[in-house]
Order: C-alpha cells, then structure tokens, then sequence
C-alpha cells in the first residue's frame, strides 16, 4: 500500500498535478472493489487520470505482451493519452494507432509490444486481422467516451475488438453521458457506477448573450472576439462549410486564428490544435469535433456561433470551459429572430457590444517547424539545447515543444522567430541535417 502511494505521488509530481480530485479517489477505490467500473463524468474533470491509475498499478513488469488495451473515439483523444502515460515517466513501453497514422510505422512499433496499446475502434480491429499483435494477455480494457465511439458508428469493431480478448479481468467504460443501457458485447456485468455528471452545470461558467442586428451575425461575433484581450476562445459552428466560411470572412478582417474540422488532412488538424495549444493562436473555429477529447486546457470563452441543436452538445461545449478551479464564460451569438432553444434552461446575461473595437495584439508565441522527431532519435532537450546554443535564444523565449514521430514544433517568441530562422537554416541536430520553417 505504502509502495502505491509512492508511486502515485511519484506520477503526480512529474504531471505537476498537486492531488487527486474527488472523482479520482473514489474511481481508484472502486476499481478495488469490483472487476468492472463506470465512470460518467462531465469533459474536463480528470477522467484519463482517473483510468490511467489503477491501470497502472496492475501491470506486471514481467509481462513483455501487451497488457492493456485502451479505445478511444478520435485520433486526437488517442494521441493524448500516449502523451499523459509518457509524461508519467513510468518503465512501461505505451504506443497508439488510429485511421491517418502510416501502418508501416505502427506495425513496427509493435514488434516490441507496448504494454499499454491505445488506439481507435477501426485500427486495432485492423491490426487484429493482420495479427501484429498479440491480444492473448490483455487483462485491462478501457472504453474510453465510449458514447461519442458508439456515436460514431464503431459498435462492430468494439464488438469484434472485444471478442478477441480472452483473459480480459478488469473492464472500465467511460462516457461524458448518460447511458441508457450497456451494450452486452463489452462484457460489463453487474458494474460500480461512478457518477458526477450532476455536476456538469458549474457555478464556475456564466451564460451570457448578444443579439446581433439582422440575422448577419458575423460581425457581431468580430466585435465580440474583439473585447477578448486575447484569452483563448473557441467558437462553435454545427457544420465545417459554416467553419471554412466564417474563418474566410475574419481573415479578411485580420483576425489571426486556426480552424478545426474533420474535413481537414490528419497532419492540418493537428497542427492546428499544436498552435492553439501553445499560444501561436489564441481562436479556434471548429465543428462539435472539439467539444471533446483534446488536450487544449484553460479556455477562457466559449461561443456558440450556430446554436446546437441537441442539450448534449451544449454541455459539452461549454466542458472546454470553467475546468477544475478556473471561471469560464459561454456566449450565445443570436440572430435578430433566432430564440434561445428550450433546453438551455439558464437564462443568459444580455451583453452589449462597444461600437468602436480594435484588433486583439498579435500572438507572442510563433510555431517553428523541424523536420525530426521521436523516430529520429530527437527529444525535448536536444530542441532545447540546440535552440538556445545555435539560435542565441533565452529560455523564456521558448514555449511548448511538442515533438511527433517525424516532426517537431516550437512556439518561440514572435519577436525572435524570423532572425532565429534565418541563423538556424544551414544548421543539424545531433548530426542530423533537418528543415526548419515557421510552421504555416
């Protein structure tokens, strides 16, 4: 007992985590007293911690198969966790496969069986089908959103997934919803139910409104980023045609900002959220395809510019806000003749909008690009080291760093990016001869 604390306090100080929130105790706790868990709990609460931890403390260091199994709905959400259990710092090998990623690289990476195996519906099942990997000892498995999975149409591969395990002990679903039922093909019987979704509503958000005149709402919502004082902000469209639009139109009024839908290349989505994240851009234009499962924390302002249609995908919207201790707000972007849907209970702050606006000041963060990451043999340290030795950088010019398969990205300051690009062109990393750009 006294060695599980240990380790726990050891994972939380390196995820700079202080303590585990209430919801994280009680799920640990259950995960004692029964085989099968689950966890309902609103978008921002800690699930993934909250799985990853008695996870964790059933592996067996003996073992060199893989041992669990983690399903996820997105790519995204997938590359998430790899991060978490990586940042963890933990002697367990942890990989994850999805739709987008090349085949080659995973079956590869799989020749040495991670211990923890994160991935999406459609690649694991396609894995099994090739059997390049063993499922033979797989005890844990964790359906993660498994709502937004069933949502998007993975019941036959869950279903299959699951089939093959046969020594399946531990089961834990996880939704950001109710269920009405369980479906039988996971196997979950007679569960522990974990269930904060009361919570969801926080005193923490405020609901507030602007009426646009007419029903152009578009330069209401400029105005109304405009008093943002650039705080991170994501606003919400029902459909990526209305994305591509709207982000069209604020261009040209020179509101810098990234867009996020599915009907973007893998590689574009995930710069697009790399660019957010560390501060290259403080807005983001999406679809529900943010709502959850992303790892773009402390968002300030929620805008639904096209109200939903469903009160599930309000709540979930407004879950990228008012997170853990932090205020939030969510604002409603009304046409003159458009009503506030019946679900939304809350009634909102009417706000005005100030005639006279200016544009946000420019991001201090820029996104460079280098042409090697992990597969490289490249880390953070070896970015950092050659960014403040061959690039003449202070430290607190540096931001976020995240290093993929075959790239990397840095958020450097603005005022430094151009002449570091221009000293670092001809330069290599550990030998390595590489391409670095501001990442466009």
């Amino acid at each position: 007992m006294q060695k599980e604390q240990e380790l726990i306090n050891d994972i939380l100080q390196r995820l700079k985590i202080t303590s585990l929130n209430e919801m994280q105790i009680l799920t640990l706790q259950k995960n004692k007293e029964s085989n099968d868990v689950i966890l309902l709990s609103p978008t921002g609460t800690g699930k993934t911690l909250a799985y990853l931890l008695p996870l964790i403390l059933n592996l067996d260091d003996q073992n060199t198969k893989v041992q669990s199994l983690i399903l996820v709905p997105s790519r995204e959400l997938a590359l998430q966790i790899e991060q978490v259990v990586k940042q963890m710092g933990l002697p367990f090998k942890v990989n994850c496969c999805y739709g987008g990623h090349p085949m080659k690289t995973e079956r590869h990476n799989l020749i040495h069986p991670p211990a923890i195996l994160v991935g999406t519906p459609g690649r694991i099942a396609d894995h099994l089908r090739r059997s390049t990997f063993d499922p033979s000892l797989i005890q844990s498995l964790i359906l993660d959103e498994f709502d937004k999975s069933l949502e998007f149409g993975f019941k036959e591969e869950m279903s299959f997934i699951i089939g093959q395990l046969k020594s399946i002990k531990k089961r834990m679903l996880t939704s950001a919803t109710e269920l009405k039922e369980i479906p039988s093909f996971t196997g979950i019987k007679s569960p522990e139910i974990i269930n904060t979704l009361k919570d969801q509503m926080s005193d923490r958000l405020t609901l507030k409104a602007i009426r646009a005149e007419g029903n152009d709402k578009l330069e209401s919502l400029f105005r109304l980023i405009c008093t943002f004082n650039n705080q991170p902000a994501l606003i919400f469209c029902n459909h990526r045609e209305a994305v591509d639009r709207i982000s069209e139109l604020l261009f040209r009024k020179g509101l810098v900002h990234e867009v996020f839908h599915g009907g973007l290349e893998q590689d574009e989505r995930e710069l697009a959220i790399i660019k957010f994240r560390n501060g290259s851009h403080q807005l983001l234009i999406t679809t529900d395809l943010a709502a959850r499962g992303l790892d773009i924390p402390e968002i300030k302002y929620v805008v639904h510019y096209q109200l939903p249609t469903q009160e599930q995908v309000f709540i979930h919207r407004n879950g990228r806000t008012a997170r853990v201790n932090e205020a939030g707000v969510a604002y409603l972007v009304l046409g003159e003749t458009e009503y506030i849907p019946e679900f939304i209970s809350q009634k909102p702050e009417i706000e005005s909008l100030p005639e006279e606006t200016s544009l946000p000041e420019a991001p201090i963060w820029t996104t460079l690009y280098i042409s090697a990451g992990k597969k490289d043999k490249i880390n953070k340290t070896d970015i950092v080291g050659f960014l403040l030795q061959k690039g003449n950088l202070n430290k607190d010019e540096l931001g976020l760093i995240d290093v993929l398969d075959f790239s990397s990205y840095v958020a450097v300051s603005s005022a430094k990016i151009q002449k570091l690009v221009h000293q670092v062109k001809d330069e290599s990393i550990k030998k390595k001869k590489v391409k670095i750009r501001i990442a466009k």
